[in-house]
This record gives structure tokens, C-alpha cells and sequence, in this order.
């Protein structure tokens, strides 16, 4: 098909197409306009005189004389359009040079009639049809400017309420009078007209003709265009390869004319090295970033699509399988550190929630196997800080040395001095802090700005409350296990308990009974320290959990050290290493039973051929009793979520409860349970007890002054 005919089917469709858009515009426009507003008879005019030219074109052929004056009708009337406009809000009596310029741009139109005759009258391949041609485009060329000038002094001059109304009329009318100003000027240069431009001008017409029809309608006040970040960041996209292939094609040609082997060989190297450029940069993810950052600066009112991140926060949060790696499905911490991290394009965090005193330790974290988190992350006095403002705390300004709420002396070294440690947020519930997200700086460098702000806060409480239920359901789970386990407990009770009277019921009989006094001493022996054993199992048990203990008395621990460094010589090898005077005040029997449980632990976290490290020290006012194992360790969210939770155990065959019996045991002494893991490396136990002379003095300051009503 040659070129000719193929423009001339393009025009057929083109003109076709906007005669048949322009109908239903007209009829859409008829029904659904507003019929207060006083351009619309004028509307409708340029919509059915644009018709009328569109379906003339495609039937005759744009250049036809037939079609030319139906043009200048189709002109006139948007120029009218133009005039009608400005009364929307009573310009049009205000500004009355406007009404001159608007006659003059239709006297210079009509003009064009009178140039159809000269050319109709002059004899074929004269001057006077050439002349003709190019006064015809240049008064063309002036009237599309003119219109443009009017269509910008109505919008700049309008109200912001008469704008709402104005946008879509004045978009319509803008493209129409700019496309036929390139077609026009390009025919003037050229002394042709381009038969492209000339062949899509029908289906442009037509679909602007939608947009005017649009803007006639009561609601169009309300209609805005707002392109999604997808939509925009897709388009720039093609546009950077698009603009970065139309270079290529333009040095390429540029080259060739050196001509001869140079011109070959300077392609052949510029297409390899610009090859290899896209190859590297185009995938690359930082500059992906770099572009959705300049897009968002610059061409939206706010860099965040709240609805696209609140949907991605909620599918990051509820489903499981989100950043799911080789070592199975993330826990509920990692995936809300990706949910606040994927916001700010941050690669990696850490979750930091606060332990019994309201220090921060480490929970879970994402993607940063390489940051050192010390066993205590940060002081309580950060946590009141972060809990008392919920102020998202920017380490580059803490860096700097800007203050805002005291926040610059109780952040730690650790964090100050980790670079690529960006930002704090806390995540706070009904007043209360239940955590702290630590972000990694994002990949293309900036500062946290009040979108940040307002967003991570809303996001940081939401994802609390998250946390705060999870917390909850763990503590029912707990509740309805121990009420399980309580009843199954009860039953053992109430058998040793009989077992108990039974066995005494047994020794006192024997002694009024037995006849060898030999065996009857053997027998009241063994009676007896079976009842005994029986009787302290049962006093235990009937105090499991309920927080009391035994009578407090002297106990040293350094004694205590060594003589379970005997007991376990033929078993496992205990190894002291320090033994400080340290006499706490404490229950013998239950210290011990409380030790035994996490000496256990450490042979069965250790080689058999391993031994476990005893330590004793004072700081004069506590006592402490570590417990040091080089075994597997175990990680931050286990150490928070499971080491101390009865049932829950990292042991083939556990029952969970010995390390939560053993705090439990020094809690009721007025003591605490320390614990420090590494993986891989090993756990370290600490039971930290007051001093004898520290638990006397406060004691006595517990104790009711004299005169005073206890």
C-alpha cells in the first residue's frame, strides 16, 4: 500500500471517529449538562458544527473548499465558546477590552472565505494560489494564538471556585487551538500541508470534543485527573528509554556522517558503551529508587500514596508468607520491622521492646544480621522519653547535636555511632510504650520531613496496638494452659497428699509395732525421710506460682557455688571461676532448687565434655550468681517470647517449665533473673538477690515509723 493511501485511510477513520464522538457528545451533553450555566448553548454549537466539519472530512477529504468553510463555522464557534466562558463568573461586562479582541479573531477568520474564492478563481500552479496558501495559514497561525491568549486570561483571572469549572472547557479548547497552531505553522514553513497531522487532526477533535462535552456537565466542578504513582513512575519510565533511544538514533546519525571506517567503527563503540550504560543502570534498584523519589518530589502535592501504603502495611502485617526466607515463615516482630521499614524504603530495622525495668532489649530484626544490639539496647530513661512525647527521634539530628526533648544524652553509643542507623520510632499504646522500631537509612539519601512524621506516627500506633493484642492472646493462651495445668496438678496433690498421711500413718505404727530394733530403725528412717520429701513436694506445689516464698534467711553464695560444684562433679564438670562474699538474704531450699533449673538447662544446651562456669561477685549492694554456658545460645526472639513462657521449650521432649520456675522462685525472694545470649556462642544466667545488710536497711524503711498506724 503506497504511503498516499495509506494517509488517506488514517483520515477516513480519523475524521469518521470524531464525527461519530462528536454525536454522542452532543446527545450526552443534551441530557446530562448543566442548563443553568450560561456557555452551554455555545457548547453545544461547537460541538455540532465540529460534527458537521468532522463528518463533511471524512467524506470529501479535509481539503475540500466544502470543508474548509465548515473549519471556519467550527472556528467561529469556539471562538464564541471562548466569549461565553467568561461570563461564567460576570467577566464578560467586567472586561470589556475582552469583547474587541473577540471580534477581531472572528473578522480575521472570515477572512478565510474570501481567500477559498481568490484560490478557486486563480488558475492552477499560479502565484496567487501559493500566496493565498501561505496568508491562509498565517491568519490561521494569529487566530489560534489569539484564542490561546483568551483562554489564559480567562483561567489566570478566574476564581479559585469559577477554575473548578473552567478546567475541563479550557483543556479541551487549549489542545484544540494548540494542535491546529503546529498544524498551521508547520504548513507555513514548509509551503504544504502535513498530511499526518492532517490526517489525526479528526480523532483529536473528536476526543477533546468528550472533554468539552464533559466540562458542559453539572459535576465536572468536582471531576480532577489524578494519575496513581504507578501510572506516573511507568510513564517516566518510558519516557527515560524513550528519550534515551531517540539519543542513540541521533548520535548514530550524527556519526555515519563522518562516513568511511571512522563513522563505522565510532557506532559500533558508542552502541557498545551505550549498551552497556542501559544494561547496568536501567535494572539497577537505586536508580529505580532515585527516580520514584524525583517523581514523587516534584510532580505530586505529597511524596506518600497513603492508600497504597496502608494496603501494603496490611498486607505486610497479615500475611505470613512476606519475606519468608530459606529459614522458614518471619515471625509476626520481623514482619511488622518490614511492614514501618518498606514505608520509608529502608532496607533493614530492628524491633527493641522493654523488659520488666523498662529497658529496651532486642526483640527481632530484619535484614541486619551485621549490627552489634547490646543485651541491653537502651536505658529506661529513653523508653520514658520515647513513651512520655512518641516523638520519632531522627539520629542525624541527634548526630548534630539538635535537642528537642532531652533525647540527645540518653541515646546510646551504639546507635549514634552505627551510621547507617537513620531513625527511632516508638510505637506507643494508650500511653504506653510497647516498642521501638529502629530504621536502617534508606538507599537514596534524604531527611525526615513532616510527612514522615505524621506517617510513621500513625503507623507506629497502629502497629502497637498489633503488638499490645498479640500480647494479650499470649497471656490468655497462658491463662487457659495453666488453668489446664492446675487441674491436672490438683489431682497429684490430692494423691501425695494421701501418700503423705499414709507413709506417717505407717512410722507411727511401726514404732509402738515393731519388735527388731535394728529394723525398726531402718524402717523409721526411711519412713520418715520419705514423708519428709513428700511433705516438701507438696508445700511446693501448693506455692507454685503464687509468688510467696519460704522465711528468708542468711544464705552465702559463694558456699552455695561450691558445694553444687561437688554435687555435679560426676555428672557434668562445674568449673568456679570467682567466689566473692556475697551473704544474700533469700530461701535456701528454693535459691537452690531455682540454680538447679538452670544449671540443667546449661548441660543440656552443652557438651557433655563442656563445663559450665560458676560466678560469684558483690557490687555492695547485690549479690550475683552467674551461670555460664558455651553451648548454642539462643536467639532475641526466643529469649523474649519463649524462654520465660511455661510450656514453651527449645529441648526434644521439654515441658518449659524450669527456667519460668526459677524467676518465678527469685522474684518471691526480691530478686531478678538476667539473661544474655549470642548463638553460636553461649547464654549467660544471672540471679541478682540483695545483701543481707542492703535487704535489712530496707526492711526497716518498710516498717511502719513509731506513732504511725501500720
Amino acid at each position: 500500500m503506497a504511503e498516499s493511501e495509506l494517509l488517506t485511510l488514517i483520515s477516513f477513520a480519523g475524521y469518521l471517529a470524531g464525527a461519530v464522538c462528536c454525536a454522542v457528545a452532543a446527545l450526552w451533553a443534551t441530557r446530562n449538562g448543566d442548563r443553568s450555566r450560561s456557555d452551554r448553548a455555545a457548547a453545544l454549537s461547537a460541538i455540532a458544527l465540529t460534527g458537521i466539519w468532522c463528518a463533511l472530512a471524512a467524506a470529501q477529504g479535509p481539503l475540500e473548499p466544502l470543508v474548509r468553510l465548515a473549519e471556519t463555522a467550527r472556528n467561529l464557534s469556539w471562538i464564541f465558546l471562548i466569549f461565553r466562558l467568561f461570563a461564567n463568573d460576570g467577566r464578560d461586562e467586567s472586561l470589556k477590552p475582552t469583547r474587541p479582541v473577540i471580534i477581531t479573531l472572528a473578522l480575521v477568520q472570515l477572512l478565510q472565505p474570501v481567500l477559498l474564492l481568490i484560490e478557486a478563481r486563480a488558475a492552477p500552479g499560479s502565484t496567487a494560489i501559493d500566496v493565498a496558501f501561505e496568508v491562509s495559514a498565517a491568519l490561521n497561525m494569529l487566530v489560534a494564538i489569539g484564542a490561546l491568549v483568551l483562554l489564559h486570561n480567562l483561567y489566570v483571572g478566574a476564581s479559585m471556585a469559577a477554575r473548578r469549572v473552567l478546567r475541563w472547557s479550557g483543556v479541551a479548547l487549549a489542545c484544540l487551538w494548540s494542535y491546529d497552531l503546529n498544524l498551521y505553522t508547520i504548513a507555513y514553513l514548509s509551503g504544504e500541508e502535513p498530511g499526518l497531522l492532517l490526517a489525526l487532526r479528526g480523532v483529536l477533535s473528536g476526543a477533546m470534543i468528550g472533554v468539552l462535552a464533559l466540562g458542559a456537565n453539572a459535576r465536572s466542578a468536582d471531576l480532577e485527573f489524578r494519575p496513581s504513582r504507578a501510572v506516573t513512575f511507568q510513564t517516566l519510565s518510558l519516557l527515560v528509554i524513550g528519550s534515551y533511544l531517540v539519543l542513540m538514533i541521533f548520535v548514530t546519525k550524527s556519526l555515519s556522517m563522518l562516513g568511511g571506517d571512522l563513522g563505522r567503527a565510532t557506532q559500533v563503540i558508542f552502541l557498545a558503551l551505550a549498551g552497556m550504560a542501559a544494561v547496568l543502570w536501567l535494572p539497577s534498584e537505586r536508580a529505580r529508587a532515585w527516580l520514584r523519589v524525583m517523581a514523587t518530589k516534584h510532580l505530586f502535592q505529597h511524596r506518600y500514596d497513603y492508600r497504597e501504603e496502608w494496603l501494603r502495611f496490611t498486607r505486610t502485617v497479615g500475611s505470613a508468607s512476606v519475606g519468608a526466607g530459606a529459614s522458614g515463615m518471619p515471625s509476626f516482630q520481623e514482619r511488622a520491622i518490614k511492614a514501618i521499614a518498606d514505608i520509608t524504603d529502608s532496607p533493614a530495622g530492628l524491633l527493641l521492646a522493654p523488659n520488666e525495668e523498662a529497658q529496651l532489649e532486642l526483640v527481632a530484626r530484619s535484614n541486619w544480621p551485621t549490627i552489634a544490639v547490646p543485651a541491653i539496647a537502651a536505658d529506661y530513661e529513653l523508653s520514658s522519653l520515647l513513651e512520655q512525647h512518641n516523638h520519632i527521634l531522627d539520629l542525624d539530628d541527634v548526630r548534630a547535636g539538635n535537642d528537642h526533648f532531652g533525647e540527645v544524652a540518653l541515646v546510646p553509643e551504639w546507635l549514634v555511632e552505627a551510621e547507617d542507623v537513620w531513625a527511632l520510632v516508638p510505637l506507643v499504646h494508650f500511653d504506653r510504650l510497647v516498642g521501638t522500631i529502629v530504621l536502617a537509612r534508606p538507599r537514596i539519601e534524604r531527611r525526615l520531613d513532616w510527612e514522615d512524621y505524621d506517617l510513621l506516627k500513625v503507623v507506629g500506633q497502629q502497629l502497637a496496638s498489633y503488638l499490645a493484642e498479640q500480647s494479650g492472646q499470649q497471656a490468655l493462651m497462658e491463662a487457659s494452659r495453666f488453668d489446664e495445668f492446675n487441674r491436672r496438678i490438683a489431682f497429684v496433690m490430692h494423691d501425695i497428699k494421701n501418700l503423705a498421711s499414709q507413709l506417717s500413718l505407717l512410722a507411727r505404727n511401726a514404732e509402738k509395732h515393731a519388735d527388731n530394733p535394728e529394723f525398726r530403725a531402718d524402717m523409721l528412717v526411711t519412713l520418715r525421710n520419705s514423708s519428709d520429701k513428700l511433705t516438701n513436694l507438696l508445700a511446693r506445689l501448693g506455692r507454685y506460682g503464687s509468688g510467696q516464698s519460704q522465711e528468708r534467711r542468711s544464705v552465702d553464695l559463694a558456699a552455695m557455688a561450691k558445694g553444687l560444684a561437688k554435687r555435679f562433679e560426676v555428672t557434668h564438670p562445674l568449673q568456679l571461676t570467682r567466689a566473692d562474699a556475697a551473704v544474700v538474704m533469700a530461701d535456701n531450699e528454693g535459691l537452690e532448687q531455682a540454680i538447679m533449673h538452670l544449671i540443667q538447662n546449661a548441660i543440656d544446651a552443652s557438651d557433655p565434655e563442656t563445663p559450665i562456669y560458676l560466678d560469684v561477685s558483690s557490687d555492695g549492694l547485690n549479690g550475683q550468681f552467674d551461670i555460664i554456658d558455651t553451648g548454642s545460645g539462643m536467639s532475641p526472639g526466643f529469649i523474649r517470647n519463649g524462654l520465660f513462657k511455661p510450656f514453651v521449650s527449645s529441648k526434644d521432649g521439654g515441658f518449659g517449665i524450669g527456667a519460668f520456675e526459677a524467676r518465678e522462685i527469685v522474684k518471691a525472694m526480691g530478686g531478678r533473673v538476667n539473661v544474655e545470649s549470642r548463638e553460636g556462642l553461649g547464654t549467660r544466667f544471672s540471679i541478682i538477690l540483695p545483701l543481707r545488710e542492703a535487704a535489712e536497711i530496707l526492711a526497716k524503711e518498710e516498717q511502719p515509723k513509731s506513732g504511725e498506724v501500720a
